[in-house]
């Protein structure tokens, strides 16, 4: 029972990052390789807020912000200007993003570690087994953030707005709907969910670096493209999926070197039987 909370409050947190990624692809239609960073700038700017006033709930809010504002400036600087470039451009572009921050933070704080000290929740007992605190938090926390996030794409303007730019920019242009206000709204909102799983990161992982989001960012983006790119739904499940899965092969001692390697060969068995992902949409390109 641990083992399944545990896998679930992982999954949470990839499908928090997971579904920045699926909202910049699925609206700006380009891979943001750069959001795994911003993961790792939220956590640094928890940690010296944390240490600076000592008050968690602070961190939370310090975190959230100066991600939102990064990613909206990463877009007008780095993405904007690349709106009609070649998707290859903007690839590479957001690699170089994603070394440019990395490299900030190193020359900034250093290439050691830094242990952030976050309070003890405890633990508590449920159905016979002990699970801790935090991981019930993070996944009650994930799972409102994910449904308030669906019924803000579903139920607001903006959110509209969002679906129809996905569905068809130009017709959207033509629509009087402001397709850069809404991909950096876009961006906006990827990052703040970054930047809350960047604190749930921390509480299981309670140290950052400046390499700290490369691996949750790509298994993030593995995530999104198992549930289907472009899909928040989808991302939410892939998410779910890959965390309960890693849990589960870091339990079993034999499995357990091997976790990464079961996790990116799933990723290989889904794209071999269903490419699009389990809740992708196949798109006809019209000519």
């Amino acid at each position: 029972m641990s083992i399944l909370f545990d896998g679930l409050s992982l999954g949470a947190i990839y499908a928090l990052i997971a579904l920045g990624y699926t909202m910049v692809y699925g609206i700006a239609k380009m891979l943001n390789f750069a959001h795994g960073d911003i993961i790792m700038v939220g956590a640094y700017a928890f940690y010296v807020a944390l240490i600076s006033s000592g008050h968690m709930a602070l961190g939370i809010v310090v975190a959230v912000i100066f991600c939102t504002v990064m990613g909206m400036v990463v877009e007008k600087v780095a993405y904007k200007p690349l709106r009609g470039a070649s998707p290859l451009a903007v690839l590479i572009t957001a690699i170089g993003v994603s070394y440019l921050l990395q490299s900030i933070s190193q020359l900034v704080f250093g290439a050691d570690p830094k242990v952030v000290t976050i309070p003890s929740l405890g633990t508590v007992s449920l159905l016979g087994a002990s699970i801790s605190v935090s991981s019930i938090i993070t996944l009650l926390i994930g799972a409102v953030i994910m449904a308030g996030l669906t019924v803000f794409v579903k139920k607001t303007r903006t959110g509209r707005a969002m679906v129809a730019v996905s569905e068809d920019k130009g017709a959207a242009m033509l629509m009087g709907i402001n397709v850069d206000k809404i991909i950096t709204i876009t961006f906006a909102i990827g990052s703040a969910l970054a930047a809350c799983a960047s604190v749930f990161y921390l509480m299981q992982i309670p140290s950052v670096e400046p390499t700290l989001g490369s691996m949750p960012g790509i298994k993030a983006f593995t995530a999104a493209v198992i549930g289907g790119i472009g899909s928040i739904p989808g991302a939410m499940i892939g998410g779910v999926l890959l965390g309960v899965i890693e849990k589960i092969c870091l339990s079993i001692p034999v499995l357990s070197p091997y976790t990464t390697a079961v996790e990116f060969s799933l990723l290989i068995v889904i794209l071999l039987v269903r490419p699009i992902g389990i809740l992708g949409k196949k798109r006809r390109e019209k000519v």
